[in-house]
């Protein structure tokens, strides 16, 4: 039996492990291991579990993870997305579907100190669904949005998926944070013309708000003032080179904790339970890059990835066509394990074939980013949309018919960044000088 048909063999046997409900970690681990030891021996793949998972733990690279992390929880925890979300609510609030953008504003700003997508949803399900429900918004616009913007994380730092993106393949976060920026906005200026466009349709389906005088909106403009102050200080450090990745997530964990002590929402309580979730969170992100770890071991020995990307480049297709494939492979791993789970799993095999079609790795990060910010909506595993469920208890037909719209803005901010890949290079080649 040659190497690639035991690498085959091998990754169908995951596949099967996947459907028994064990840990994704503890698959690629346990399939990695046992790949590794069948073709070379068991006490070589003995030590190539320890090291990797010790190196894992041990890299000081991937303490950024629950920096970021804990930075996120801190703000997810105290006031801070609902000041944001009411301040933002005296700018847009008056305009057609006012509160559903206000609710796409507050996250997007809200994105620029918390990492989470998950704590982005399951925190404006609590602030901006039950202001909707008060002015007589219906709920499936109500839901579909905010089961929508949580996703924007996806790609507007701190963005955990692009942290994990760039450690995985080697690539500088940096630059992926400044990538992730244009195309992030660009969404969030997709989602309000969603919103915009649905109401001018069903106007029954947000009622108008007052606006808000002048004196009021001047009078919110700091919340927006600290926020940027904060995303300058970490995006900026570390675009500059001042600050590492991990120097960037304590600068930004500290810099939150700081606007939490001054407005007087720190406690005993909030402090242990956002550390309990960034330590779950940290520790659970981090199984998955030691199973990846181990698991690309074994399939480099192989030799599939570098089969693969021959294969690939081979096809008598465009290779517009092959990426295509590609994200769809995606979509529909992601659709029946977690999405980050998947990344982490499929990058590095993917990775050497979008090399090798002469596509750039960092424009390949942020359509990743993209693709999960689908995958995290649609059905079976629709996370954002469980949150929702969860939360507020309304029904999973009305959320997903509200989040119909948004996914199709998704599809066309896919379609723009595959016509223009300059919406993901201008900025880090500005900033950064080119790669």
């Amino acid at each position: 039996m040659s190497d690639v048909t035991v690498g085959i063999v091998a990754l169908m046997i995951l596949l099967g492990l996947f459907l028994t409900g064990i840990e994704l970690a503890f698959c690629m681990a346990i399939v990695g291991f046992f790949g590794f030891a069948f073709l070379n021996s068991f006490s070589a793949a003995c030590n190539l579990l320890v090291k990797d998972f010790f190196d894992t733990f041990t890299s000081y690279s991937y303490t950024v993870i629950p920096l970021f992390v804990l930075m996120g929880q801190i703000a997810s925890n105290t006031n801070i997305a609902r000041r944001i979300y009411l301040a933002a609510h005296k700018w847009v609030g008056h305009v057609p579907g006012g509160l559903a953008m206000t609710t796409v504003v507050g996250a997007t700003i809200f994105k620029a100190m918390c990492g989470s997508t998950l704590a982005t949803v399951a925190t404006f399900s609590g602030i901006a669904i039950p202001e909707m429900d008060r002015y007589g918004y219906k709920r499936e616009l109500s839901a579909g949005v905010v089961a929508s913007v949580g996703t924007i994380g996806m790609l507007i730092p701190p963005s955990i998926v692009l942290i994990i993106y760039g450690i995985v393949t080697e690539q500088s976060i940096g630059r992926l944070f400044l990538a992730g920026i244009i195309p992030g906005l660009m969404i969030s200026g997709l989602f309000m013309a969603v919103i915009y466009g649905w109401v001018r349709i069903s106007p029954e389906i947000a009622p108008k708000t007052e606006k808000a005088p002048m004196k009021e909106r001047i009078r919110v403009l700091p919340e927006f003032v600290v926020v940027g102050l904060i995303f300058i200080v970490v995006i900026g450090g570390l675009m500059l080179g001042k600050f590492s990745p991990t120097e960037a997530g304590s600068m930004g964990t500290i810099a939150v904790m700081i606007l939490a002590i001054a407005r007087k929402e720190v406690n005993f309580k909030m402090l242990m339970k956002s550390w309990d979730e960034s330590l779950r969170t940290a520790v659970m992100t981090l199984l998955l890059i030691a199973g990846s770890v181990v698991l690309g071991h074994f399939l480099t020995i192989t030799t599939i990835p570098f089969v693969l990307a021959d294969w690939v480049t081979g096809l008598a297709l465009p290779r517009s066509l092959i990426m295509v494939i590609i994200i769809l492979i995606y979509l529909v791993g992601g659709s029946f394990i977690d999405d980050l789970a998947f990344m982490i799993l499929a990058t590095p095999i993917f990775m050497k074939a979008v090399m090798a079609l002469g596509y750039d790795l960092i424009w390949f990060g942020v359509i990743v980013g993209v693709t999960l910010m689908i995958g995290v909506i649609i059905p079976p595993v629709a996370i954002c949309v469980f949150i929702v469920r969860n939360i507020t208890g309304i029904p999973f037909n009305v959320i997903y018919k509200g989040v119909l719209p948004f996914l199709i803005s998704l599809a066309v901010a896919l379609l723009l960044l595959f016509l223009f890949p300059g919406l993901t290079s201008w900025l880090p080649n500005l900033l950064m000088g080119p790669a």
